[in-house]
């Protein structure tokens, strides 16, 4: 009894460990390469989050309305190896962001570029992930 709760633990522990990598996606499963956008807003909120972090902007539409976007950019670890830091986001920045829309999602995008106000301009992007090569990912991709 002892030895087939054992083998139970291991197994339920292995499916929890492989948990992360099933939230993990594709480029191509979720984005369209060939619906390019480019947003201008101001940033609501940061998440800092693995696997991806997100930015959350208030973007102006053709209609004068206020919508909430949603941009998936690349993993904290990735963003500092690029040089930023969480505090380089603070509520109410104004940014543009380059991306790709999303196939399900009227306003969701896989952020490739965003500029900040002073004019710096960073690669928000995953390398890596079936997304257009565009130029943006200075980083050698195997």
């Amino acid at each position: 009894m002892n030895v087939r709760h054992s083998a139970l633990a291991a197994g339920v522990s292995m499916l929890l460990a492989a948990a992360p990598l099933f939230a993990h996606h594709s480029f191509a499963a979720e984005f369209d390469e060939n619906k390019p956008i480019t947003i201008k807003g101001t940033l609501t909120r940061m998440d800092w989050v693995n696997p991806h972090g997100w930015i959350y902007m208030d973007v102006k539409g053709p209609d004068g309305q206020v919508e909430n976007w949603g941009v998936e950019a690349g993993a904290p670890n990735a963003m500092l190896r690029r040089g930023l830091r969480k505090t380089d986001f603070p509520a109410g920045t104004p940014l543009i962001v380059t991306g790709f829309m999303s196939k399900n999602s009227k306003h969701t995008v896989n952020g490739r570029t965003v500029t900040l106000p002073d004019g710096r301009e960073f690669f928000a992007g995953s390398s890596g992930t079936g997304a257009p090569n565009d130029g943006a990912d200075k980083a050698k991709v195997d």
